[in-house]
């Protein structure tokens, strides 16, 4: 009966998934997680800066319980944050990086979960604004996203799926995914993060993302390369694996269209505005322990832009008449 505290909050089904799916035993999980904690010593060059049971028990579920393998991953996690500091440094949604990130809608994150119980996040290309937020930032939002998330043990069981639309993504975007970037990303979530990922859509992507993906399949391990799926414009193909009713209405489902700001309100609370001027309390909330000077250098015109500018993310993916015309012919392939 001390298991049953790991366990927790997990609904039967969830732990009969488990079970079957990942191979977890209830009766020996502690045992499972002492021995993945016993062989930290071999990795003396890696700070393991967390070695509690839940927290092992996470990257247990990610390799479906095979020890060594989850024991990599961890090794990995870590080694990970160790390579790239500077990603890790102010690692919280208040970081001004990461709060662009999430504001402009990077990721979305979908309130309900498919018919699997997977949880969705959605990515919409054409609206990074390449002068407001680095792809380092977008990833660091998304790292932060998924570690807040992998908090769920129904979601460290049940997983994740991503889609990303990249209608109207131009090509001179596309120009800035350099492959060590996206090398980086995928060391990120693919070899570094305890997460178990269903799918990775693509939708809409126009010939030059095709390219890009070509280049970047070699560091693509297998497993992962089955699971990305590119669609195209045929949405009855995305309908395939992912129920309309679990969809908003961008990937033709019967949900309203995704609001950019509701994983940005979820994670910042009360430090995210949705006005349209970033009042003095909302935008100084975690200034305001700081000098008065400080405040008033706050309260500066600064701000107003910076929210005029999260308005016009939010309506970039619709209408930028900078980009749509050149990239329209491109991607009208019906």
């Amino acid at each position: 009966a001390d298991m049953t505290h790991l366990q927790a909050g997990l609904s039967p089904e969830t732990i009969e998934k488990a079970r079957l799916e990942l191979n977890e035993n209830p009766d020996i999980l502690h045992q499972d997680i002492q021995q993945v904690r016993d062989m930290i010593i071999t990795r003396p060059d890696i700070g393991f800066l967390r070695t509690d049971d839940a927290f092992i028990l996470r990257f247990l579920r990610a390799r479906k319980f095979h020890q060594t393998e989850a024991f990599r991953l961890l090794a990995q996690y870590f080694q990970y944050r160790q390579l790239n500091l500077d990603m890790f440094k102010n690692f919280k949604a208040d970081d001004p990086g990461i709060k662009r990130a999430l504001t402009d809608g990077f990721p979305g994150v979908l309130e309900n979960r498919d018919h699997c119980g997977r949880k969705i996040l959605l990515l919409f290309a054409a609206n990074w604004d390449q002068s407001r937020n680095s792809f380092i930032d977008i990833l660091r939002a998304i790292l932060l996203s998924l570690e807040v998330l992998i908090e769920d043990q129904e979601l460290q069981i049940n997983g994740f799926i991503l889609i990303i639309d990249w209608s109207n993504f131009s090509f001179k975007q596309a120009s800035k995914l350099t492959p060590s970037i996206l090398k980086l990303a995928i060391e990120g979530l693919q070899d570094s993060f305890p997460a178990r990922f269903g799918g990775v859509h693509f939708v809409n992507q126009p010939w030059y993302i095709h390219a890009l993906y070509t280049l970047i399949k070699p560091f693509l391990k297998d497993k992962t390369r089955k699971r990305i799926f590119l669609h195209g414009n045929n949405l009855n193909s995305l309908h395939q694996l992912i129920h309309p009713e679990c969809l908003p209405s961008e990937f033709g489902g019967t949900l309203p269209p995704y609001d950019m700001g509701t994983w940005a309100r979820t994670l910042l609370g009360p430090d995210y505005s949705d006005e349209n001027e970033y009042t003095h309390t909302s935008y100084n909330a975690m200034h305001v322990k700081h000098t008065s000077s400080n405040l008033e250098r706050e309260a500066s015109p600064k701000p107003m832009k910076r929210s005029q500018s999260v308005v016009e993310a939010g309506t970039l993916k619709h209408e930028d008449p900078g980009e749509s015309e050149n990239t329209q012919p491109l991607l009208a392939l019906d």
